[in-house]
This record gives structure tokens, sequence and C-alpha cells, in this order.
């Protein structure tokens, strides 16, 4: 049975993966991953089940038959919900079944192998857990890095990588730079953004990748994948690679469970997408629960503005009756702001918000 005592020295712990950790039989869960204050699950409305987030079908989104009914479904879903899962996406299952062995393989190396890889101090990108703002770390290990554009990735990292895991990851990020493509027109055009004006922020943008691990937990009640947090991106599309469920959502209050199906993706809505639309779509907060049996192996793919591009509420939606809810800021400031908060919540976010709306309503550009 784990407690929150352990045999050793946390800061002996730190220096290690939760993956190395779980090899000790008599592992006990140490201080610094102990959290036995999460919020539990309730059933809404006294039913016995949870609902399940919407669907969107890509191919019935740009056949021209289907568009208009679809165009509908995902406008009320980013609206109501601000994530959905995704079918017929285009990413054929024989690259999505290589990059799943691929991870896995990188997961089964070596700690030496791995740990040549570790956030360096100062940085939020590497091999690692970083260190909650409350001094918590989060059970599961993670590789965190950017890879695009081409001449930001650390030296040390993606280039670094197995051949064969770098090769299949460059096509996975070649379909989902395509696939987000898509997806952020359609987004444009029910927001009656000028399409153009969406294309231009995101073309060449900050793109990012984490591959995470989470070994289970004989008590997934005292830790967390990931604590509750928004999405400091404009979309973030999520693979669960080995099928493990253990991402949920809070919808009214409410924390809900999600179920998807293999080889569906995940869609959520991020911080800087409620910015560009100024407030129509909101970014959803979610988190990452442990199984007490199995490891559980995603993918997560950061889809973002260019560095030097300008954040804030897309200039062909403002007008007097709609005036600018949000500051603007450029996105490698409104990135590395995000980071330092080390995921808390959607404080970030409150941080752009314009206090006196009405007082702003004259700044028309």
């Amino acid at each position: 049975m784990l407690s929150s005592q352990s045999h050793l020295e946390d800061s002996e712990f730190s220096m290690l993966s939760v993956q190395e950790l779980i090899k000790d039989p008599n592992i006990t869960v140490p201080n610094n991953y102990y959290r036995p204050d999460q919020e539990p699950l309730k059933l809404l409305n006294g039913n016995d089940h949870f609902p399940a987030i919407p669907t969107i079908d890509l191919e019935r989104l740009v056949s021209k038959e289907h568009t208009e009914l679809e165009l509908e479904k995902l406008e009320a879903t980013c609206k109501e919900w601000g994530i959905f899962q995704l079918v017929n996406h285009g990413v054929s299952s024989s690259l999505l079944e290589k990059l799943k062995l691929e991870i896995q393989e990188f997961c089964e190396l070596p700690v030496e192998d791995k740990m040549k890889f570790k956030i360096k101090p100062g940085e939020f990108e590497g091999y690692g857990s970083l260190v909650r703002s409350d001094g918590k770390l989060d059970w599961g290990d993670r590789l965190f890095m950017i890879t695009n554009p081409v001449h930001r990735r650390k030296p040390y990292l993606f280039p670094e990588l197995p051949s064969s895991l770098r090769n299949t990851l460059e096509c996975y990020f070649q379909e989902l730079q395509n696939l987000s493509k898509i997806l952020l027109g359609m987004i444009a055009k029910n927001l009656k953004m000028e399409i153009k004006e969406m294309e231009e922020l995101f073309e060449d943008g900050m793109q990012l990748v984490r591959l995470n691990y989470y070994p289970p937990c004989s008590e997934p009640e005292v830790v967390m994948g990931i604590i509750p947090h928004s999405d400091a991106t404009g979309i973030t599309i999520l693979h669960q690679v080995n099928g493990v469920d253990g991402l949920q959502i809070k919808k009214d209050g409410v924390w809900i469970p999600l179920s998807i199906p293999p080889e569906a993706f995940v869609i959520n809505l991020g911080d800087i997408l409620e910015i560009i639309s100024n407030g129509v779509y909101q970014s959803i907060e979610h988190r990452v629960t442990i199984n007490s049996e199995k490891e559980r192996i995603s993918v997560a793919f950061f889809v973002n503005p260019r560095f030097d591009a300008e954040i804030g509420p897309a200039r062909s939606l403002i007008n007097p009756k709609n005036p600018p809810l949000f500051k603007k800021i450029r996105t490698e400031d409104y990135v590395k702001g995000s980071s330092s908060l080390k995921l808390n919540g959607q404080k970030y976010l409150a941080n752009m918000k314009i206090e006196n709306v009405k007082a702003c309503s004259t700044i028309i550009e």
C-alpha cells in the first residue's frame, strides 16, 4: 500500500523518473508527488454515467455534401465544450501504429539514456517533470520540446533522438500541421473572421510536442498525472498512444472523465484561441488522472501562432459593439509568461483580460 511517507528522502526521488521509482516493489509515494486533495468526480444531475464529448468527422467537414451541417456542429461544440474528438482525420493507422512502437521503445530505454535529454536549469523543454508552483511533481515523465520553427529546435533534444523515432515524428508532425491548418480555417470561418488573418497568424507557427508516460500507481487518488489547467495554445491535438484513458475535463463545475476511441484524436481549444475569438470560444480546463494497473502513453501536439506574431482579439471581429476583451502580446512573451506559472489553472489568461471593457470600446484599430 502506498503512503505519503518514503523510505528515501524526497530529494533523492526528484533525481529519478517516476518510471524508475516504481521499479522498487517497496516504493511509497514521496511527499513531492503526494496530492490527497484532488477534487472528486461527481455525477451530473443524478445520472449514473458521464456524457461523451462531441465527435467531429473531418471527412464530413471538408465534403461539399456535409460541410454546412458539420460546420454548425463544430460551431456549437467550440462554444459549449471547447473540446471534441476528431474521427476520419486522415492520419493513417499504420503511421499511428509505428508511432506507438517508437514511443514505447523510447520509454523502455535505460534511464541514463533518457536523462541525456533532461530539463536544464531555467528551461521548460527536455525530459523529466517540472516542479509546480506548490513544489509538487506530476506522477509522470515527459519529453517536451519545440519542433517548429525548425531553427528553434534545441540541438541536444529532437536532433539527438533515436533516428527511427525522429523520422516517425517528422512524418507525424507534417500530418498534424496539415490537419491543424484545416481545423483553424474552419474555426475562422465559423467565427466569421477573415481566413487570411488566421492563416497569417499561424503560418510557420510555434509548435511543440510532449511525449507523456504515466506509470500506474496503486493509490491513484493521491497522485496526479497533470494538475488542472488550460493549455496556453491555439489548439492542442492529443493522441492516446496506447489507448488508455485518463484525461478529464471540467464542464459546468463538474469533472468529466473522457473515453476516447483508439484512433480518434482529442482536439481542445487553448487560451490563445479564446483570446483570438475575443471570448466567443473558451479554453477548456482539464487534468490527467492515473490508472491503478495500466501505464498510459500519450503525445500532445501544441499549435500556436508565429513567435513574432501579436496575439490579441482578431481585428476582423472588433467593432464598437464588440470591443476587445483581451490585451495584445507577442506569442513568445505569452509562452514565457504562461510557462513561468508552471500550469496553474487559467491564471495567466486572466492576466490578459482588459478590466474595463467599456473604457476600451474606443480602442478600435
